[in-house]
């Protein structure tokens, strides 16, 4: 990350910008998002828990991207993860804007919540991909995330990634 930016958690008065974002990317090339998912809820629901950071240019401050740390039972409860991972943590609701993508940015919000999360003692991540998400995929390659397995959750196929800290 250069010093053009600056990662951090969000902040409440970020909400409304944030789903903008989110509500920008669906229908967009590889994204599964539609208008039932992410919403206000899950922006809610990682802000009271803390666990929603975004990714900002400096000095315009403009929104580069968002990431979130998940609290999924269904996803935690495949059987395909490793058990020797623990205390485990999911990533998810990864969205670049539009004018940053294909720059690595994926990237650097992947890296900056896997310390974040490491900070907190987590010893690994988790991350659904879906499978037909080319770009995404070739990011968490690029970032040496195993493949643990795969799954049908939410209507679509994914990949189940994971990667120790």
């Amino acid at each position: 990350m250069n010093d053009n930016m600056e990662f951090r958690k969000a902040k409440r008065e970020e909400a409304e910008e944030i789903l903008q974002l989110y509500q920008s990317l669906i229908g967009t090339e590889y994204c599964v998002w539609t208008e039932n998912y992410p919403t206000e809820r899950e922006v809610e629901f990682d802000l009271s828990r803390d666990a929603l950071f975004c990714l900002r240019e400096k000095p315009s401050g403009r929104l580069m991207g968002t990431i979130s740390i998940d609290d999924d039972p269904e996803v935690e409860a495949l059987s395909c993860w490793s058990e020797d991972l623990t205390p485990v943590a999911e990533l998810s609701r990864l969205g670049v804007a539009a004018e940053y993508q294909n720059h690595g940015i994926a990237r650097i919000l992947l890296r900056e919540a896997m310390a974040e999360l490491k900070s907190q003692g987590y010893k690994a991540a988790h991350i659904l991909v879906a499978k037909d998400n080319v770009k995404a995929l070739r990011s968490y390659e690029k970032l040496h995330f195993t493949t643990a397995g795969e799954c049908e959750l939410f209507g679509h196929s994914y990949w189940c990634y994971e990667k120790e800290l």
